[in-house]
Parts: C-alpha cells; structure tokens; sequence
C-alpha cells in the first residue's frame, strides 16, 4: 500500500489528516488501471500533463484529441500523440531530462469524476515505437487526428480517482477542430500580445506626455 512520501506524511501530520489519509491510500490507490478507469480514459478528448526538468522546474500542459485519443495497451501502459504544436517541447525536453509524468483527467460533461495517473515516460519518433505500442496501432488501427510527431509511453506507477465534488459540470459545444495548423487567426497566436503592445502603447503614450525640465 502506498504510504505517502516524506512531505505528505509531515503536512498530513500538522493537519491531523493521517487517518484520513491513509484510508484514502487503502481504498483508491492502485499500480494498474481497473476496468473503469480504462473506460473513462477512453472517453476523454482532453488530459492534463505534468513533467518537471532534472532541477524540478515544472510545466502543465494540456493534450487533447478525439475520444480515447490516449491509449491503453495495457493496465500498466498508455501512449498519446503528440501533434505539431509550437515546436518548444517543454513536456517532451523535460521528459527527457526527468521521465517521471503524471496526468489528470476530468470528465466535465458526464460523471464529473477525475483520473489521476502517475507513472514514468519515454517519447519515440514514429519510426522507432516500441514493440508494444506498434502491435496495438496494427491490431485496433485508432483513429489519428493529425501527423504524429512523437508519441509518449507512460509506465502506470499509481491510479486513483479525483473526486467530482469540487468539478464542475459543463456542457460540450460544436467547434471546428484545425489540428496541426500554423494558422495564427485559428490558433488565437496573438490572443495575449494584443494586450501587450496595447500597455506598452499606452507607457510609450504616458511618457511622452510627461512634462521635460
């Protein structure tokens, strides 16, 4: 059973939670993937991603794809695609440096429930997939959205869920998905700069304005 690591142990102890915690160790931490939450990841068009560099600097991201976009080949394995995206890497560098990842998923539109998944990861190029990952692709052939540039292979450490009490409940609406595009109007690519260049206008506007001796 898991235990808990050195600082959750120290804060559940100032919080007097320990009890609390260690039932939650007991009926919810698993080191596979039971028949639901496969189900649920199967259903999921979106996962959030966390990885850290070998120093600890952290990065969240978010992937998404079409239903079941995520994989599971096995109870301990999944994979995702990466699609073309702003060419930065930050998941895959720090993957690199640091493999260990972990995801969340949350069903919005349905149960309102969430997945978490720890577990360690590695990217490939499409011409050099594992053995495991190429047999799924040929036996169940999923659907792909777009030109994959790597995909990741996670190794499940720990599952367990998210409770849905604080997840709200939203309704899913029609948008045109252009995966891959370099278009800057469909990617909203200068969403924050307008901002931007409107303050610093505005300094240059204010300075300018500023009496001389």
């Amino acid at each position: 059973m898991h235990k808990g690591t050195p600082g959750e142990q120290k804060i559940q102890a100032q919080q007097q939670s320990r009890a609390r915690a260690e039932r939650f160790y007991r009926r919810q931490m698993r080191t596979s993937l039971s028949e639901r939450m496969v189900r649920l990841i199967g259903q999921q068009e979106m996962v959030f991603v966390a990885t850290a560099d070998m120093d600890g600097n952290c990065d969240c991201s978010p992937r998404f794809g079409g239903a079941g976009f995520v994989l599971v080949l096995d109870d301990r394995t999944l994979a995702y695609p990466e699609y073309r995206g702003n060419g930065v890497f930050a998941s895959l560098g720090n993957i690199l440096e640091n493999p260990h990842v972990g995801l969340v998923f949350l069903d919005f539109f349905d149960t309102t429930v969430g997945l978490h998944v720890n577990g360690s990861a590695d990217s490939y190029v499409p011409s050099e997939l594992p053995s495991s990952l190429l047999a799924y692709l040929e036996k169940e052939q999923p659907k792909i959205d777009s030109a994959v540039e790597r995909w990741v292979v996670i190794t499940v450490d720990e599952a367990y869920i998210h409770c849905s009490k604080h997840v709200p409940s939203l309704e899913k609406k029609e948008k045109a998905i252009r995966w891959g595009t370099d278009d800057r109007e469909a990617k909203s690519d200068d969403y924050f700069l307008r901002s931007a260049r409107r303050e610093s206008r505005r300094v240059r506007e204010n300075s300018s304005d500023r009496p001389t001796d």
